[in-house]
């Protein structure tokens, strides 16, 4: 069962983009040429996406943290890069989007907030590593909660202050957080139990139904670990067919998100190049550095921008235009970052 899960999930972390860009068709053509199903797509998002913060938070260890300060000088530098040089840059690129304050303040929600989740994968694929990935991830979660709106009120007050109201923030903070606290909640009972399954091994039915539990929770978290795809997909179709009208009105204005999200991804690999060398860092970690810079987090931000008043509604295709060009752009860096970026003896160069 384990071998077959694993391998299903492989194969759809492999082929994602292509599911994604499917939903995108699927749902453009639903909200077009059936305008009665976008008021069903609507009603379906925000289920979908507290499923789809509990799929994917359930990835994410919170035992790891103390994991990650072990090593001051990687973490210093992914946390320095992250939540300080990375949102600056993001703001002096805001000076080459289009003239849209909806479309201004998608990209500023994206590229502010690091990702929690296939940034992992796509640091084992690309030689970084893991175990350092999988410690950064929770610090970078649990930072940018509160940080993200900060920035959007920093660097975004022109044109997105005034609708950064309660009614905006509390629904997606709550799509969040109570995935989050549930997440977490699931995780120190399970710890729990398999902390008692040594002593109680001993006590005959008491052990065996405790080591029973712990087995199950650990089937169900990696069966967990298969959903955030097919649910990704379906948010994006719900999305794309209830703001299907706004996506055609705007159409002249992705392909200027389009580059602004490229230019972000160079910025992503000089800086992970510039702060690897100036701290001496080695391959392995320098690599991680690439690809937590590289990859955003649309996950966490697409509740927020999805929670903005009426005429805002471009935000949220902008947040899912960023992360389909981040998968196609994280192929180019399976390639760039071990090969030349950071080359070793493990990777063949050209």
């Amino acid at each position: 069962m384990t071998t077959r899960v694993s391998s299903f999930r492989n194969r759809m972390e492999k082929y994602q983009v292509w599911a994604y860009l499917l939903a995108i068709a699927i749902g453009l053509g639903l909200g077009l040429c059936l305008p009665g199903s976008r008021p069903f797509a609507e009603a379906l998002i925000w289920p979908g996406l507290a499923l789809l913060m509990y799929a994917t938070f359930s990835q994410v260890s919170l035992t790891e943290i103390p994991h990650a300060v072990r090593d001051g000088r990687f973490l210093a530098a992914a946390l320095v890069g992250n939540f300080l040089l990375i949102p600056l840059a993001a703001w002096g690129l805001l000076h080459w989007a289009p003239d849209s304050p909806a479309a201004r303040l998608g990209l500023l929600l994206t590229l502010v907030a690091p990702c929690t989740d296939w940034f992992i994968t796509f640091t084992h694929l690309g030689r970084g590593d893991s175990v350092r990935a999988t410690a950064l991830a929770p610090l970078n979660m649990l930072i940018q909660l509160p940080l993200v709106p900060l920035y959007i009120s920093l660097f975004g007050r022109d044109s997105a202050g005034p609708i950064l109201t309660a009614g905006a923030v509390i629904p997606a903070a709550a799509v969040i957080l109570v995935p989050l606290a549930t997440v977490a909640g699931t995780e120190v009972l399970m710890s729990r139990v398999s902390r008692a399954e040594g002593p109680e091994r001993s006590h005959g039915h008491r052990g065996r139904r405790s080591v029973a539990l712990g087995r199950r929770a650990a089937l169900w978290h990696e069966k967990l670990g298969v959903l955030p795809v097919p649910l990704l997909a379906a948010v994006i179709l719900c999305v794309m067919t209830s703001h299907a009208g706004e996506v055609v009105a705007s159409l002249e204005l992705l392909p200027q998100v389009g580059r602004v999200c490229v230019a972000y991804l160079v910025v992503a690999l000089v800086l992970a190049k510039a702060m690897a060398s100036a701290l001496h860092m080695t391959k392995e970690p320098s690599r991680t550095l690439a690809f937590t810079f590289g990859t955003r987090n649309s996950f966490v931000v697409l509740p927020l921008a999805l929670a903005l008043p009426a005429g805002w509604g471009l935000a949220a295709v902008v947040v899912i235009l960023q992360s389909i060009i981040e998968l196609l752009g994280m192929i180019v860096f399976l390639w760039f970052v071990p090969r030349i970026l950071f080359p070793g003896d493990d990777v063949a160069a050209g």
